[in-house]
This record gives structure tokens, sequence and C-alpha cells, in this order.
């Protein structure tokens, strides 16, 4: 996991040191975006095994950007970013932007996995822009032979993800091939131009059909684009 370079100095080898892996990387954008359960950690990156999340999971905790505390009034552990932790978040956030502007290439079958994708697709829907109380939503899959169906329960507050029917009147349908909706939630089409084809459909309540523009979950790099390209 370490990229041990003995003798040298370069304090940018010795951070490599501690962040220079995907895993790594990745746990510390989601304790970034507020995950510190170790169920959650598994829910938001479902790719990664038991044994390498613990793993990476106490590397962290070693080189103290984490520590392991109990959670209020539970038995559960949570892991919190130290000060040192905090302090990441520029760096991973200016990775982020670089990786999108020049690092990005035509997005491929392994890059796609319908759980990972759905985790960060509900956290970024704007419920600001919803009505009142709750409304629920039905995204179906039209390409994938399994994991086809799921929905998000949204209040103001928060958002629910469930891959089972949660028995609620749908106020609106999603239906679509995970490449179209993946290209709108990254900013290279917008809802309306993906809905003008054939990949994606948006339908239910008139109102939310009509500001989907508005609502509709977006990465928070949408505004990036990658060098040459421009949106649709």
């Amino acid at each position: 996991m370490t990229l041990n370079t003995p003798g040298s100095l370069c304090p940018a080898i010795k951070a490599a040191d501690i962040i220079g892996d995907k895993w790594v990387l990745l746990i510390l954008r989601e304790l970034h975006m507020g995950v510190c359960r170790y169920n959650d950690f598994q829910r938001a990156l479902p790719r990664i095994s038991p044994t390498i999340l613990s793993k990476r999971l106490k590397h962290l905790e070693l080189h103290g950007l984490v520590v392991r505390k109990s959670a209020t009034g539970r038995k559960a552990k949570e892991y919190k970013l130290t000060a040192c932790g905090r302090e990441i978040a520029p760096i991973l956030h200016h990775m982020s932007r670089w990786g999108l502007k020049w690092a990005r290439r035509q997005l491929e079958d392994e890059d796609l996995d319908v759980s990972t994708f759905m985790w960060d697709f509900h956290r970024t829907l704007n419920t600001k822009e919803l009505p009142d109380g709750e409304t629920v939503f039905q995204v179906t899959f039209s390409d994938l032979a399994s994991h086809q169906d799921w929905w998000l329960i949204a209040t103001q507050d928060k958002v629910d993800i469930c891959t089972d029917d949660p028995g609620k009147e749908v106020d609106i349908y999603i239906t679509c091939k995970l490449p179209a909706l993946v290209s709108v939630w990254m900013g290279d089409a917008t809802p309306k131009a993906a809905t003008q084809t054939s990949d994606l459909a948006v339908t239910g309540l008139a109102h939310l059909v009509r500001t989907a523009d508005r609502w509709f979950p977006r990465s928070m790099y949408a505004d990036i684009r990658p060098a040459g390209k421009q949106i649709s």
C-alpha cells in the first residue's frame, strides 16, 4: 500500500505514503461527505472488501487522520476526522477537479457500478426545490439485468435510498439507461436534453416534471468539463 522510497525527504512522497491509495482517497471522500459508520462505508463503496476497508480505516487512524469513537447513545463505533484529516479537503477537491478535466476518459463498463452511482445520486438530490413534505422517486434502469429498481424517499432534511419497494405512492418515475443517467449527473447533458432521447424519461407529478432541471441530482463537479468538451 505504501510507496516506500528510502532516503527521500520529499514531503510529497511522505504524503503519498499516507494517502496514495485509491481506497484511502475514497474513504476520505466519504468522511468529508458525512459518512462515519462502518456499514455506511460499505454501502457507499460496495466494491471494497470488508478486510480492505478495515485495514484502510486502521491506516487512517494510525496516521492521525481519523479517530474511532463510540456513537452517542449507541454501542456502535464511528470514525471522525481529526484536524489533520479535515485539512485534506482542499487536496481532494483539487484532485477531483483536475481529474475530471484532464484524466477523464470515455466511460467504460467497469466505471459504471450502479450501487456506487446511486449512493452518490441520492445524496445530491436538490431537496430545496421539492415540495414540502415527502417526495418519492422510483428509478428504473431499463438496461440492467439486476438492481433495476431503486426508490428515493426525500424530505427537506434528508433522502433515504432503498432497493425494496417501500410501498409508498410514487411521485416521479425516472426510467433510463445507466450511462444516460450518469451523463446527466456528471453534467455532460441537461435533464431536458436527455429526455428528448429514448434513453431517459421523467414522468409523474406535473410540477416535478416541469421543474426537473432544478431538483435533478448533479455531481458537485458537474460544472467541470473535460478538456475540449462542451455540454450538450
